[in-house]
Formats: structure tokens, C-alpha cells, sequence
């Protein structure tokens, strides 16, 4: 590997890196931020969405853009609108400001994740880009493990700010690599326009929705920002379905889902990845508020899942030409659905090597089984000539399943945390004004400040700490059973592909 080469690829594994990183990160940092902020559990799940609405909705249009324009200056643009967008999360003083920065670090990272790949695939040659991509899906993969850990540190240690501005040296060394040794280059067949339509109708329909989800439990079904966003949303995907089937151009091919392996192994994508994402979005809130885990320490929980994934994945990567798809892709999924169910298990207290580390390491062997065979089986059942298509739709569809997924299922959780909690409390015998006072912070759910009561004596003070852990548990049980149902439906679509 030439100078050069081994320059560039280290731009790309680091530009790359912030987005992996970051994603981790943030599910580490919401329960301290939350309190910092004052956030309820809706303002969290905005955070989240947010960031994951314009990526997954924006990604095919960025890769779309590098090939046209220039995949070198795609790139760098992303890598500053993130970076900008990191330093604004970093500082910002409200939930409100910390949501549009979240935005626009999704956009960012929509134009920076799939122009790394693609500098990848123009610099190198064949003999070389294999190898040069396995690089870069390594160490993607280590820094996704370690992201958790470093992010959980920087807030025990520092405060949970630093976690977004750690981002700003490394895009230097980015932006410094990038300049110096990366070349520029475009694909010279690129004529047509990008499907900006499509883009504007899709961020439209999932933001309703996701909207319409994510505000139901303070504002009720029947109100009319509800109930608007829930027309917007499914009027703006019909759109996008209509103008995608007759663009010339268009962000998403319909005509590759004429395949029936690839319908199916998006299908099984989306309920894979939104299981995974309920757990990714969960699990954190319920180790740090509940179970009382330091960052660190619910980073590190996490561990076993990347660090499995990424010894494995060689074996795994060959499966599907010795064995074929329809094995690893029902037994994976059906490894993931009793991992997530695992999760259910535990209630408040006990060791995390009795409680919450099987179900990391038996999620960590599912994904591992699954996440390269279903790379193969959607990449393989399409024309070669439209493998990047294929693969940023493919990219596209694990996104905006958490996306859904955190809407949808943060719906669940707070209707069973309601549903428990009023009759936990009773139980505690406070007084009007003390319920009242208490009900104010239910929103927050877990992470409400019990201690910020001082009408309450402590007895009391423990009682109702007592009742709301509880009920979130509860709640938190019932939403990962359902998660796992989801991934055993993955596993049962699994199961049909040939």
C-alpha cells in the first residue's frame, strides 16, 4: 500500500469513525443529559431521532451528490457541517437547540459516511480495495466498540459536552489528511440531477410520523398537531413512492425490489435493526437511572456485542457461499430475539454478570451470524451494476428502522410506565400537593429528581424513587419482549430467503 493510500484510508477510517462513535456515545450521554437539561423521556427520544431522521433519509442522496460532484469535496462538506454541528451539541443550554444540532449532525454524517467508501472504492484497485475496505469495516467496528466505554468516561470525567467535542481534533486530522493526500474524483457518467424531491418528501413523511408517535403520549391521539402530523407523514411517503416510481433519477430504485431475496432481506433488515435500536435507545436509561451503573460502566456493558461481531465476522462473512442464506439467516435473528428477550430478565439490582451480560453476549453471536450473510444475500440478488444502489438502500433501511422503532416503542413504554406508576404511588400514601408535585416530574420517567423534592420526607422520597423505578421496569420488560418478537419475525422472513 502506497503512501497515499495508506493517508487516505486513514481520512476515511476516522471521518467515518465520528459518525459510528457518535451514534454510541449519545445513548451513553442521554440519562446524564436529561438531568442536566431537564429533558423528559420525549425530549430524549428527539435526540435520538433527529440525528437518525436526516441520515437515513439524506444518505442516498449524499452518495448520490459525490459521484456528481466530487466525492473528495462531498466528503470535506460533510465533515464540517458535522463538526459545526458537534460544536453546537457541545455547547447548547436546552433540549430544544441540542434537537435542530442533532439534525444537522445527521446531515453531516449523510454526505460524510458514504463518500468515505466511495474515496475508498476510487483510490484503490481491485486486488486492493477488498482488503482496504476490510480496514475500514475493522476499524469502524473497534471504535464502535470503544466509543461507549471513551463517551462514558468523558462524562463521568468531564461532563457529557465533551462527548460531541472530542469530535472537533479529530475532524481536524481529517480535514489536514483529506487536503493533502486524498484525490479528487466523480463518476464522469453522472449526468442526471439529484432526486432532491424525493429526499424533501421522505424527511416530510417520516418526520410526521415519527412526530406524530413521539408527541401522542403528552397531547393524546385526538389532537390536531397528532393527528395532522399522522396525515402529513403517511401523505408525504405515498408521495415519495409516486415520484420515486417515475424519476429518471430516483434516491430510491423500486425496480430492485422486483427481487423477491431483496424485498425480503430489507423486510428482514427493518425488523432486525428496529429491535436493535429499542435496545440501543433503552438499555442505557435503564442501567444508569435504575440499576445506578456509572457511564462507564453502562458503556461498557455493551462491550461483548462489537467485540463478538468483530471476531467473527470473518466466519461469518463465507457462510453464505458454503451454506447458503436461509440458515444464518434464521438462526441469527432468532440468536438476536432471545438476546433482546434476555434483557427482560433482570429486575432492579444483582450482578451484571448474572443479569445483563448474557443477553449482550447471546445478541453479540446473533448480529454476528446474521450481519454479514444479509450484507451478501442483499448485495447478491441485484444486478452488480446497481450493487451501490442496492447497498445504500439496504444502509437506509437499518436507519430509519431505529427510527420508527424509538417512536413506536417509546409510545409502549410510556402507556405501560402510566398505566403502572399511578398505582405505585398510591401506595405511598402521599398528600394532593406532594402527588402533585410528584407528577411533574413523571414526563421524565426514570430520571425524574425524586431528590429535588423537598416536601417529600425520606421515606416517602424513597417510596416514590421506589415506584417509578419499578414501573419503568415493568415497562421497560414488556417493550423488550416486544422487540423480540420483532426480531423472530426477522427470523421467520429469514427462513424463506434461498
Amino acid at each position: 500500500m502506497r503512501s497515499h493510500e495508506r493517508w487516505t484510508l486513514a481520512a476515511t477510517i476516522v471521518g467515518s469513525s465520528m459518525t459510528f462513535v457518535d451514534a454510541t456515545v449519545v445513548n451513553v450521554a442521554l440519562p446524564v443529559l436529561q438531568a442536566d437539561l431537564h429533558a423528559t423521556i420525549t425530549d430524549v427520544q428527539w435526540v435520538i431521532e433527529a440525528y437518525a431522521l436526516f441520515l437515513g433519509d439524506l444518505i442516498l442522496g449524499g452518495g448520490s451528490l459525490g459521484d456528481q460532484f466530487g466525492r473528495k469535496r462531498v466528503f470535506l462538506g460533510g465533515v464540517a457541517v458535522f463538526t459545526a454541528a458537534s460544536v453546537l451539541c457541545g455547547v447548547a443550554t436546552s433540549t430544544r437547540l441540542l434537537i435542530v444540532a442533532r439534525a444537522c449532525q445527521g446531515i453531516g454524517a449523510a454526505f460524510l459516511v458514504p463518500g468515505s467508501l466511495a474515496i475508498i472504492t476510487a483510490t484503490f484497485d481491485d486486488a486492493a480495495r477488498g482488503r482496504a475496505i476490510g480496514w475500514w469495516s475493522g476499524f469502524t467496528s473497534i471504535t464502535s466498540a470503544i466509543g461507549p466505554v471513551l463517551g462514558g468516561w468523558l462524562i463521568e470525567q468531564v461532563s457529557w459536552r465533551a462527548a460531541f467535542l472530542v469530535n472537533v481534533p479529530l475532524a481536524v486530522g481529517v480535514v489536514a489528511l483529506t487536503l493533502r493526500f486524498v484525490d479528487e474524483s466523480r463518476d464522469p457518467t453522472r449526468t442526471g440531477q439529484t432526486d432532491w424531491t424525493g429526499a424533501a418528501l421522505a424527511v416530510t413523511g417520516l418526520g410526521g410520523i415519527v412526530f406524530g408517535l413521539l408527541e401522542w403520549p403528552a397531547l393524546g391521539p385526538g389532537d390536531a398537531w397528532v393527528f395532522g402530523a399522522f396525515i402529513v407523514g403517511a401523505s408525504g411517503l405515498l408521495a415519495f413512492l409516486a415520484v420515486e416510481r417515475r424519476s429518471p433519477n430516483p434516491m430510491m430504485s423500486l425496480d430492485l425490489f422486483q427481487s423477491a431475496a431483496f424485498t425480503k432481506a430489507n423486510l428482514l433488515t427493518l425488523l432486525l435493526y428496529a429491535a436493535l435500536g429499542v435496545v440501543m435507545f433503552l438499555v442505557p436509561l435503564n442501567l444508569i437511572q435504575v440499576q445506578r451503573y456509572r457511564p462507564t460502566e453502562a458503556g461498557a456493558a455493551f462491550l461483548p456485542v462489537p467485540v463478538i461481531i468483530f471476531v467473527l465476522s470473518r466466519w461469518s462473512g463465507g457462510l453464505v457461499s458454503r451454506i447458503g442464506s436461509w440458515i444464518p439467516l434464521s438462526a441469527g435473528p432468532a440468536l438476536v430475539a432471545l438476546g433482546v428477550a434476555l434483557y427482560a430478565r433482570p429486575r432492579i439490582g444483582g450482578s451484571y454478570w448474572m443479569t445483563f451480560f448474557p443477553a449482550a453476549v447471546v445478541l453479540g453471536l446473533g448480529l454476528a451470524v446474521t450481519v454479514a450473510p444479509l450484507t451478501t444475500t442483499a448485495m447478491g440478488a441485484v444486478d452488480p451494476r446497481h450493487s451501490g444502489t442496492a447497498s445504500g438502500i439496504n444502509n437506509a433501511v437499518a436507519r430509519v428502522a431505529g427510527l420508527l422503532a424509538i417512536a413506536l416503542f417509546g409510545l409502549l413504554l410510556s402507556q405501560r410506565f402510566d398505566a403502572r406508576v399511578g398505582r405505585a404511588l398510591n401506595a405511598v400514601g402521599l398528600s394532593a400537593s406532594e402527588s402533585r408535585t410528584v407528577e411533574l416530574e413523571l414526563p421524565k420517567m426514570a430520571g425524574a429528581d425524586v431528590d429535588a423534592m423537598p416536601s417529600l420526607d425520606p421515606a416517602r422520597r424513597s417510596g416514590v424513587r421506589r415506584a417509578i423505578d419499578d414501573s419503568f421496569v415493568s415497562a421497560f420488560r414488556v417493550v423488550m419482549l416486544a422487540a423480540a418478537a420483532l426480531a423472530a419475525g426477522a427470523a421467520a422472513i429469514g427462513a424463506t430467503i434461498r
